[in-house]
């Protein structure tokens, strides 16, 4: 059946399909203009978990979601699809996750590591895994980027896109990363973990095709991630929640904040959104949450505003979404992963209709 046969037949004001991808649209992956790469993986989280389960979360979620989209009406004909995981995903982070609780426990208790032979032998085995699971995530992106395809990912840990990023740095010489979090990301190994999803902007900096990193919305960092800010000498931009929130409080308005922001960034930019950005009660099963963030819709108006610039969205992480009992994260996630589209197919020029207005 022809896409046009499938777009006759699809009722967009019913249900999604159950049997349907992502959003329960009725399309394939060749009928499909984006596809979204799922990452279930948390090997190195310290503190909270669930990231792992967040892709299959959004996934359950997506299904209940109105596809006309107000800002993008035309959005779900494109297509979006949920490709599979990278192959024994799940059950290697299952496996990894647990080798490495004892090497946190044991530096929790203040135990040097290499001091400890089974422990640093875990330690490597667990960087090996990690830096496979990266590079399974870079070829697999680079599969569908090369078959013409608009690609996303959706972690899992904020560890899971740097393969993603490597990808887009084999196909642009030179981007930027918008980076909306609690957290910095810039510590060095965190706890040993070369891959850490503490560490993942850091790893990101070795990637030389990555001129500048804007990150939003960040209320936790130490001393380590502040010297490397320092030494990047104005490669890393950083607006912190109480810095944001002081503007605001003397009359800042959140439309010039986000114009700040959208100069600060280079041409092409990567949008890195983990969801502990926002305020807690939106992600409340986050595995680190910080008090204070922003909202919902203070994201998507920095998102809509970037794509009405001359600047171009090449892709976008959405991570760090961890189901609780009543799925509240999962909604929130999906309908996030809905909006991210629109704005990417946006700056790319795809037809994605024009703003509904009452």
């Amino acid at each position: 059946m022809s896409k046009e046969e499938i777009l006759k037949d699809f009722d967009p004001s019913q249900p999604g399909l159950e049997d349907g991808t992502v959003f329960g649209l009725p399309f394939s992956a060749d009928d499909s203009e984006i596809i979204v790469i799922p990452v279930p993986w948390e090997v190195t989280v310290s503190y909270g978990s669930g990231a792992s389960k967040g892709p299959d979360a959004i996934l359950e979620a997506s299904y209940q979601i109105d596809l006309l989209h107000q800002d993008f009406p035309d959005l779900w004909k494109l297509g979006i699809y949920m490709d599979e995981a990278p192959k024994k995903l799940k059950k290697y982070s299952k496996k990894y996750k647990k080798l490495a609780k004892p090497i946190i426990e044991a530096l929790e208790k203040g135990k040097v590591i290499d001091h400890h032979p089974s422990l640093q032998s875990d330690l490597d085995k667990i960087n090996y895994a990690c830096s496979d699971m990266v590079e399974a995530v870079k070829q697999q992106t680079l599969h569908w980027i090369e078959k013409g395809k608009k690609v996303v990912l959706l972690g899992g840990d904020h560890s899971t896109p740097l393969g993603y990023y490597q990808a887009l740095a084999e196909k642009h010489k030179k981007f930027g990363l918008l980076h909306l979090d609690a957290h910095m990301d810039l510590r060095i190994a965190y706890e040993g973990f070369t891959y850490s999803h503490a560490s993942v902007m850091y790893n990101t900096l070795q990637i030389p095709n990555i001129s500048k990193i804007v990150q939003v919305g960040i209320r936790d960092f130490c001393q380590q991630e502040l010297d490397v800010v320092k030494n990047e000498k104005g490669r890393v931009i950083v607006h912190t929640d109480m810095d944001m929130k002081k503007d605001a409080f003397e009359g800042k308005t959140w439309q010039q904040k986000c114009d700040e922001i959208i100069e600060q960034l280079p041409d092409k930019v990567c949008i890195s959104f983990d969801i502990d950005g926002m305020y807690p009660w939106y992600c409340p099963n986050t595995g680190t949450p910080v008090p204070g963030g922003f909202s919902f819709e203070q994201a998507t108006y920095l998102f809509n505003k970037l794509a009405e610039t001359n600047k171009e969205i090449i892709g976008f992480d959405l991570v760090e979404v961890a189901p609780g009992k009543d799925d509240w994260d999962g909604n929130v996630g999906a309908r996030m992963l809905f909006h991210m589209c629109g704005v990417f197919a946006k700056s790319q020029k795809l037809p994605v209709g024009s703003k509904i207005v009452f």
